[in-house]
């Protein structure tokens, strides 16, 4: 299958060869179709299976078909998360659009109000926004969406998890009823469902086997070592492997910034992207990255979708992220556009309960590699799959039940209301922990529901 086949703009498909698109990743055979059709669409797939451009190329091929529009008006709107993404987003829609009558803009915080209301003056095409930043310029009358032809929910689970749920809705309450709508995420979580049945009546639903979204071309391996020796280590696989490029994640600012001092020490020059940087600054820095200026980047789970690169070699996770979903956004970073990457993982003991969670989500134990010099001091145990609690129970009904994890010798146990596919429903945790542990905050219950 070919994108001409798919139905689009020739001019399109033209800037798509130049590109070096091939064919149509699965989830865009998918899609394309049913929103060329002018069907709602609610779609779930992994990072770097071609979402964006599932939704964004049949928008530029409807759009190229009619008029402009009207003073502050728009004809498409584009809601994701973060900057990062809705500058991602329409770098994208640039690129997708050479060469047709459309007008584009990115709409988010950070920025000076008065430029992005000097675009709206004359009518854009399609505005891809953050909500926060759409309501405060709707609310000055710097833009009106009684022209608004289709509306797209771009990494809707991720909005959610950032608490924009009362955002979109008041949104959603401005919009007019006769309007395409499609939603794209990585997973069909229980709120994401909620608010489709508001958003995206009528719906065609796509969902990409998991084994075809989770598993690209990724080689993936951890190392275990003491939490103080991280920084060290990273500086040996820096130098031993000579690596070109690395993407390191990391879950704090402080961290970060930790970080980049002490590679520097080791002559390794990095530079670190979070939320408490400028706009403008991490900006520079993702661009200074694709461009290979930036050999090392050191980022917060902040950027971890609002990164774009194809030939990216290598992603480490200084850092397990929470929730499982997260570790697989991460390397997908690498291993892009049919292309090979390497995912690696510095793993301490008090990562371990994220890393049982991880592998459970994978469904198979991430391959363990000793690095000479830098083995543990205090043991990391091998995570076990099929984990049957302790407390053995019997379910009140055949859709939920009630599970004991007891862990750390008894020190900590969680009880959340588990249902049988894995997916935690509103869990109520207890937590008893004895004196020594009584100062360290525990993260969220990660266990999934065990697998028989």
């Amino acid at each position: 299958m070919t994108f001409l086949s798919l139905g689009l703009n020739p001019t399109i498909v033209d800037n798509l060869i130049a590109l070096g698109y091939e064919t149509p990743t699965a989830i865009q055979q998918k899609a394309i179709p049913e929103i060329l059709k002018g069907k709602n669409v609610i779609a779930a797939a992994q990072t770097g299976t071609g979402k964006t451009a599932s939704f964004v190329l049949p928008i530029l091929d409807q759009l190229a078909k009619a008029e402009t529009v009207r003073k502050k008006r728009m004809r498409a709107l584009i809601l994701a998360p973060t900057r990062e993404l809705v500058s991602q987003v329409h770098q994208n829609i640039e690129r997708y659009a050479k060469g047709l009558p459309l007008r584009s803009m990115a709409m988010y915080g950070g920025v000076d109000l008065k430029e992005q209301k000097a675009a709206l003056i004359d009518g854009v095409d399609i505005v891809v926004a953050t909500p926060g930043r759409l309501l405060d310029l709707y609310t000055q009358r710097a833009l009106h969406f009684d022209e608004l032809e289709v509306l797209v929910l771009d990494e809707a689970d991720r909005m959610l998890d950032m608490g924009f749920i009362e955002d979109i809705n008041k949104i959603l309450e401005k919009l007019p009823e006769d309007r395409q709508n499609l939603l794209f995420s990585a997973t069909l979580s229980n709120q994401v469902r909620v608010l489709a049945k508001t958003a995206v009546r009528n719906a065609v639903e796509i969902t990409l086997n998991k084994e075809v979204a989770t598993k690209p071309k990724i080689e993936q391996w951890l190392t275990t070592v003491d939490k103080d020796k991280k920084s060290a280590l990273l500086s040996h696989l820096i130098q031993q492997h000579q690596w070109q490029q690395a993407l390191i994640f990391i879950e704090t600012k402080a961290g970060a910034a930790k970080l980049v001092t002490q590679l520097a020490k080791r002559d390794i020059i990095a530079e670190c992207i979070h939320g408490g940087r400028s706009q403008v600054i991490r900006e520079q820095l993702l661009a200074d990255f694709k461009q290979g200026n930036i050999q090392y980047l050191i980022a917060t789970g902040v950027a971890a979708r609002g990164i774009d690169i194809d030939d990216l070699p290598v992603v480490v996770n200084y850092d397990l992220p929470f929730p499982a979903d997260d570790y697989i956004h991460r390397i997908g970073r690498t291993g892009r556009a049919g292309a090979s990457g390497l995912a690696i993982s510095l793993v301490s003991k008090d990562d371990f309960k994220n890393l049982c969670m991880i592998e459970s989500r994978l469904g198979e134990l991430i391959e363990r590699r000793v690095i000479e010099g830098f083995e543990p001091k205090k043991p990391i145990p091998i995570s076990v799959l099929n984990f049957v609690p302790k407390a053995r129970h019997k379910p009140n009904d055949s859709k939920n039940s009630q599970a004991t994890l007891s862990l750390n010798k008894g020190k900590t146990a969680v009880r959340g209301n588990i249902n049988h596919a894995g997916t935690r429903q509103d869990a109520q945790k207890s937590v008893t922990r004895d004196k020594n542990d009584s100062d360290k905050p525990l993260p969220p219950n990660p266990w999934g529901a065990p697998k028989k």
